[in-house]
């Protein structure tokens, strides 16, 4: 089967989805009951597009499948920057925050916290790739820890407020972060088709890469930074979803078994999509609700990631 075929099915599959979760049960109420789940469609297309996209570009950049974005520290920035408002503040000041506030207040810190890290690696010459992920995964467990610390210490009432930020969640999107969030990942994919080009060469490694002609430090602290506005955007939109990333996009290269990103990018997006909404019609119709879709998410994608790590083994 022709990689075409292969995109137009996945394409079929994820529209036939979409339209099973838009008219199921709709009933004679469809007037309210369409736009809600509209936007609920809208919030999981942009978050699945965002996290496929930007997990298939720092794979390429690191020549790794197993590593993801999340190893750079971002998802539980987001943790933190949650605690430390409920330690210090209260729940009071994030239930009443104003929501683009605390929209570009997450963002912004894990934006500024990206450029920060890029800035250090790459102020200095022949650094490694692996050396910038092993600063992302210190911070990251020093964010963790952190947080750890401070839930202790909050009283047990303010802590059920922060544990619903701790999971992704589609089931109450606001809409004004939706649209925000549409233009600012319109924006992002407008700028990467910049280097869009230069993925292929990447993915032969960094020195093929300069001897074909790639500036590589300047190309990958761009994609690096579109990685981690792509990140910031998703998780502070619905929350973190840890392993989306790494199974759609693993599963992307498993059907598709080439080099090209015209094809592997597509593809992840659409499995992303696939896998986004088939969970949560499976949350709502299933389980009705006694769950969220990222818990369901990061069940399968642990299980898929284990298998990953024991696969490379026996490689």
């Amino acid at each position: 089967m022709s990689h075409k075929v292969k995109l137009t099915t996945l394409g079929i599959l994820a529209a036939v989805l979409i339209l099973t979760y838009l008219w199921i049960n709709i009933g004679s109420n469809w007037s309210y009951i369409l736009p809600r789940r509209g936007m609920k469609i809208l919030a999981i297309l942009l978050t699945g597009s965002a996290i496929a996209l930007s997990t298939i570009i720092f794979q390429t950049i690191t020549l790794n499948r197993i590593l993801t974005p999340s190893v750079l520290g971002l998802d539980t920035l987001y943790l933190f920057i949650q605690t430390i408002v409920i330690y210090l503040f209260g729940s009071a000041t994030l239930t009443m925050m104003n929501s683009y506030t605390h929209f570009l207040i997450s963002v912004g810190f894990m934006i500024l916290f990206a450029t920060l890290l890029y800035k250090i690696f790459f102020g200095h010459e022949g650094q490694n790739i692996y050396f910038l992920l092993l600063i992302g995964l210190v911070f990251g467990i020093l964010f963790n820890s952190l947080s750890s610390f401070m839930q202790v210490l909050i009283d047990p009432n303010e802590f059920q407020i922060l544990q619903d930020r701790m999971f992704a969640s589609f089931n109450n999107i606001n809409t004004d972060l939706v649209w925000i969030s549409t233009v600012c990942l319109l924006l992002i994919f407008v700028y990467f088709l910049r280097f869009y080009k230069f993925l292929d060469v990447l993915s032969l490694g960094k020195h093929p890469a300069i001897n074909l002609g790639v500036r590589y430090n300047f190309v990958v602290k761009r994609l690096l930074i579109i990685v981690a506005i792509l990140i910031s955007i998703a998780t502070a939109l619905v929350g973190p979803i840890t392993f989306l990333g790494l199974l759609v996009v693993n599963i992307a290269y498993e059907a598709f078994p080439t080099y090209q990103h015209r094809y592997l990018i597509p593809a992840s997006i659409l499995i992303s999509f696939i896998a986004l909404v088939g969970g949560q019609l499976i949350v709502e119709r299933i389980f009705t609700f006694e769950t969220t879709l990222s818990v369901i998410i990061n069940f399968v994608g642990g299980i898929y990631f284990i298998y990953l790590l024991l696969k490379e083994r026996q490689a």
